[in-house]
């Protein structure tokens, strides 16, 4: 799934009580969980849980439900983060061309010096190279590229917590 960005006072934030609170912050910790047994631990019952739940995604709250894969596990070796300066009048154009790509997994316009922040995994640094030569490098607009290997993660977070 691609997000779009949109600006914070564009959509008024949801009121949250402390039952809702509650209730993604289980779900945060773990979104297979049963509505039976999320009722249980919040005191609610089911069907309770479940239209608050509903409510939830109905404003948007809630985006979606995921899986979080530990990429060393299914081969995907290299890790990297690229800030990505770009001419102004092409930035739509490449970050729409980028998010479509399957080796990026975020992309972020920012401030400061770079214009796109973006991370990828890549099976192996001949595989990125590939990337940046391939794809990165050939889009219109591209100014600068500056490239950082992950070597070890300490803490990765998906989603944000209350």
């Amino acid at each position: 799934m691609v997000y779009e960005y949109t600006e914070a006072n564009e959509i008024p934030p949801l009121e949250l009580d402390d039952v809702d609170r509650q209730i993604l912050q289980v779900l945060h910790e773990n979104s297979r969980i049963s509505y039976t047994d999320l009722a249980k631990r919040i005191g609610l019952s089911r069907v309770a849980v479940q239209s608050r739940i509903t409510a939830l995604i109905e404003a948007g709250v809630i985006e979606r439900f995921t899986v979080v894969i530990n990429p060393a596990k299914i081969g995907m070796q290299v890790s990297a983060f690229f800030n990505v300066d770009i001419e102004p009048q092409y930035l739509d154009q490449v970050a729409q061309k980028l998010a479509k790509e399957p080796a990026v997994t975020s992309l972020y316009h920012m401030t400061g010096p770079s214009t796109l922040h973006m991370h990828g995994i890549f099976t192996s640094t001949q595989e990125m190279e590939k990337f940046l030569l391939e794809t990165l490098y050939t889009m219109p607009g591209i100014v600068r590229v500056e490239t950082q290997m992950l070597l070890k993660r300490y803490k990765s977070r998906m989603g944000m917590k209350l």
